[in-house]
């Protein structure tokens, strides 16, 4: 009798994008997937800190490179990524809050985070599939998601709707790329601690709602993210398709 192998987590080989890495949750999935092997091309809006990431990784002997894209750009990000492709891997980390009461929305921020959190994320998905599917390759797509696709939230009614808008075209994308071999998840995190949340624990009530729902009792951390984007990247998941990894300290048990 032989034992069983675990799947390899080796990404050594893949050639990944990572939209959205320039700080925060990007960043680290970017130096988990440069961590763990791979090729990474890091994107964003702003070039300034795509720079120095890419600085930092190949100083820690990473192999990175970058180049400015924003998602929301439809016909300029799929130009882009069929130059650039065809990529193993994508994490899209390129997302936009605009918290305020349901009542208090305009449409000018309804159409600003949709634009990006829905629009965007779906035409960069598509836009990697085709490379793929172009050249015959399987890969790993996924959508950094959150906690709020799956559960409200006082003040995120917009940002709510995005998400769970993500979470369908995830699962019907992974239907159809499903025979292709091309697996599409997504990671859906709590509150995890960046400059994208820093005004929310600013503010004494909303950091006392995020530290009460949260299980263990601790705000997320970016590290948090750097496994679970390795395992959905890699042959550890080759069964994980069309589904989603909460990353919540127990935020939706109840």
């Amino acid at each position: 009798m032989s034992l069983p192998q675990t799947p390899s987590f080796d990404l050594t080989g893949k050639r990944a994008l990572v939209a959205g890495a320039s700080s925060g949750i990007g960043l680290a999935c970017a130096a988990a997937l440069g961590q763990a092997g791979a090729e990474v091309t890091l994107t964003a809006r702003s070039t300034d800190k795509l720079d120095q990431a890419v600085g930092q990784m190949t100083a820690a002997g990473l192999t990175a490179t970058a180049y400015q894209m924003d998602v929301s750009d439809i016909p300029r990000t799929q130009m882009q990524v069929a130059e650039n492709g065809p990529y193993d891997i994508l994490v899209n980390s390129a997302g936009l809050a605009k918290h305020t009461p349901a009542t208090e929305t305009t449409e000018a921020d309804f159409d600003a985070v949709s634009t990006l959190n829905i629009k965007g994320a779906y035409f960069l998905t598509q836009a990697v599939a085709k490379g793929l599917i172009a050249a015959g390759k399987p890969g790993s797509l996924i959508n950094i998601s959150s906690q709020m696709a799956h559960v409200g939230g006082i003040d995120r009614a917009v940002y709510c709707a995005t998400k769970h808008a993500v979470e369908g075209f995830t699962k019907a994308m992974a239907i159809e790329w499903g025979p292709l071999g091309i697996r599409v998840n997504t990671i859906c995190p709590t509150f995890i601690r960046t400059a994208l949340t820093e005004q929310t624990f600013k503010n004494p009530d909303r950091a006392k709602w995020v530290e009460e729902k949260i299980k263990l009792g601790r705000i997320g951390e970016v590290t948090d993210i750097m496994g679970p984007v390795v395992y959905l990247a890699s042959d550890a998941a080759a069964l994980m398709t069309g589904t989603h990894l909460l990353i919540d300290g127990g935020w939706t048990a109840d």
